[in-house]
Parts: C-alpha cells; structure tokens; sequence
C-alpha cells in the first residue's frame, strides 16, 4: 500500500520563486512606465504641432494610464508579497485621486498660461504671465473677491440660527419628530430648484406672491433685486434657508451626544437655562461648532448656482461671487485660459484662507482647553 508525499519545498527554493516573481513585477512595471511615457510624450508632441499622427484627443494616455495602474497594483504584488497585496487595498483609490483632481489640478495650471479662447480662430498658444497680469487689473474679478467677504461672513449668522433650531429640537416639545422633517426639507431641494422657486417665482416683482404682499404693506415698488444691499440680503437669505438645516443636523448630533449627567447635575446645583448653556453646552459643543462652521465655510466659497440663476451677478456685480463669474468667463466669453486662471488663483487664495481657519481654530481650542 502506497502513501502519497508531498513535495518538500525548501528554502532556497521560495527564495528563488519569490525572486524570479519580483523580477517580473519590475520588468512589468518598467514596461507599463516606458509606454505611459512614450504615450505622453507622443502626445506632447501631437498638441505642440511637432508631429501629426492622428492623436486628436487625450484618449490615448487615459488608457495607457489604466494600464500603468493595473500593472503597478500587480507589480506590487509580485515585488512585495503579503504587504504589496495590502498596499492594492488602497492603490486604486490613489491611483484614482491622481487621475481625477491632481492631474486635472496641474493641466489647468498649464492652460492658465495660455490664450485660449473657443470662439477665436487661433488655437491655444502659450502667453506667460498675460493672464495673471489681466486678472489683478480686473475690477470685476476683485469686486466678486470681495462680495465672498459678506457671504463667508454670514456663515456665522447661519450658524447662530442652526444652533438655535438645534437646541429646539433637542428639548423636549410636542411633535418633535414632525419639526425635525419640517427643517430638513430645504436641504431635499436642490439649490437651482430653490433659485427657481423663491428667486424667480415667489419674488417676482409684479406678480409674486411675496412681492403682492409687500405692495400690500406699504412697498410700492417691491423689486427685491433692484439694489445692491437688497440683492445682496435675498442671496443670502435663499442661500442660508437652503443650507440652515445641513448644520442643524450636525449641531442636533453633537447636543445628542453630550453625556446627560453634567446637565443634571448643573439643574441640581441651581443653574439656570442660560448658565446651563453658556458653561456647559457650548463650551462641549466647541469641537463640533468648529466643525460645522468650516464645512459651510467650505460650501459657501463655492456658491454660484442661486447667483447664476436668479441675477447673473447682478445687478451691478452686487451679487456675483468667484464661481459665477468664473462661470460667466467661460460661458459667455468662452475664454478657457484666463478663465482657468481665475480658478487657479481662487483655489490658492481657497486654500490659505482655509489654512489660517484650521490653525486658529487649533490655537483657539488649546487655550480653551
């Protein structure tokens, strides 16, 4: 009777298979890079008018990026072992980072400093610091810098009014739970709907049902965006009705999770509502507060649909904001280079602002604490 054995492998054996695997992997991973190079290099050449084989689009190197992807995850799987088969857990989405917002961040940085405009005859030529020489001499660009100052500004507004809702919420009243979706729906709409609804509909100022109401009430002529300051508020006010509730959300979070004890205890001691809140419930609510303040901030530099659809900008560029303008240069002057230099620029200008909140934010915390 005959036992089957098992081969025996030896060490010197898996060394050597875990070598010549890691020898592919190189040799896959050094092929997949010369073809991306060559690819892009061939594509150079084609937008620079030295060559002209026929490479009309970019399609080309997203392919041979794909291919340089999947071989790179293989590559590390074959060179590194049981680590490189943990590292393909996280590849793609790197992978997929740089394809989507890093490469697309360094392609406009490279047609910011260039003329390119769809409705001209010319083509896409570089013209050095042409760009960035008109954008600090444009007026218009600048007042739009400065109108993002007033809606950045009323963030804090919002988030007095979103506390306020979330502390309602959190206390014990009759139909709760109703309240809560009442508050919710706004930010169910989405904000071109909104723009629609209130801005065009509810506001108009012959026959709108707000505008009817104020002609009732004294206002003779209810034209709601006719001045600056006036155009300016009903932005805002669209703006924060669509956007109130995303912060109430979180504040209504943050309250829920305060431990019970520290309340009752201060209610034990004689604390009134607003000691309560002032020493115990805000002072807690700080980390979330922050929070909640640098999000919007975030979504409120990017404001432009409501703009967009219901003034333009207007009147007067009262209401424009960096995203609708950028939006404008690009739609109605189809001037993609100068266009894309502005977006550069407010990007940077994004991300010191945002730089400067998150750091004070952290002074601010650790005094505090």
């Amino acid at each position: 009777m005959s036992h089957a054995t098992t081969p025996i492998i030896s060490p010197v054996q898996r060394t050597s298979g875990q070598l010549t695997a890691a020898r592919r992997g190189r040799f896959l991973l050094i092929a997949a890079t010369v073809l991306l190079v060559a690819v892009l290099l061939l594509q150079i050449s084609e937008a620079a008018g030295v060559t002209a084989i026929g490479l009309v689009s970019w399609r080309p190197l997203l392919y041979a990026y794909v291919v340089w992807s999947a071989a790179l995850c293989a590559a590390q799987m074959m060179i590194r072992g049981e680590a490189g088969q943990r590292a393909v857990f996280v590849l793609p989405a790197v992978l997929f980072t740089v394809a989507m917002v890093i490469f697309p961040t360094f392609f406009g940085l490279y047609i910011a400093f260039t003329d390119w405009n769809l409705s001209a005859t010319d083509s896409m030529r570089f013209n050095g610091l042409d760009n960035l020489r008109t954008l600090f001499a444009d007026a218009y660009f600048w007042n739009a810098l400065l109108n993002m100052v007033y809606y950045v500004l009323s963030v804090l507004v919002q988030y007095a009014i979103a506390f306020g809702l979330a502390l309602l919420l959190n206390a014990e009243i009759k139909a709760r739970k109703f309240f809560r979706v009442a508050f919710l729906l706004p930010l169910m709409l989405s904000p071109v709907a909104v723009s629609w609804m209130i801005g065009k509909s509810l506001m108009e100022y012959r026959f709108g049902p707000a505008a009817t109401l104020a002609r009732h009430l004294g206002w003779d002529n209810p034209a709601f965006f006719s001045t600056p300051v006036l155009a300016r508020t009903a932005i805002m006010v669209m703006d924060a009705w669509v956007s109130i509730p995303f912060m109430m959300i979180l504040l209504l979070a943050g309250l829920q999770a305060l431990p019970s004890e520290i309340k009752e205890a201060a209610k034990v001691d004689g604390a009134s509502g607003w000691q309560s809140f002032k020493e115990i419930t805000f002072p807690l609510m700080l980390p979330v507060s922050i929070t909640v303040v640098i999000l919007r901030t975030i979504f409120q530099l990017k404001l432009a649909d409501i703009v967009i659809n219901v003034t333009a900008g207007g009147p007067g560029g009262a209401t424009d904001t960096v995203s609708s303008f950028i939006f404008r240069e690009y739609r109605d002057r189809s001037n993609v280079g100068y266009g894309t230099m502005l977006a550069e620029f407010y990007l940077v200008v994004i991300i010191i602002f945002i730089s400067l909140i998150l750091k004070g934010a952290s002074r601010w915390m650790q005094r505090t604490n």
